[in-house]
């Protein structure tokens, strides 16, 4: 309940954003393979966004 009000990080958002991507691909991937890779190719540059936010918070 408390979560309510909590407000979600980049971080957060873009790892939901990339796994509804890769939940997408998977269903794609019986019926129309190249709308998979393509949605499998965007979550890879969300992933790649997830690292770097990360990266930049090891400095």
């Amino acid at each position: 309940m408390f979560n309510l009000f909590k407000k979600k990080s980049e971080r957060e958002k873009l790892q939901e954003r990339y796994e509804k991507l890769i939940q997408e691909g998977y269903n794609l991937s019986n019926s129309n393979r190249k709308d998979s890779y393509l949605k499998y190719a965007e979550a890879q540059e969300i992933l790649q966004q997830i690292e770097e936010l990360a990266a930049g918070v090891k400095k």
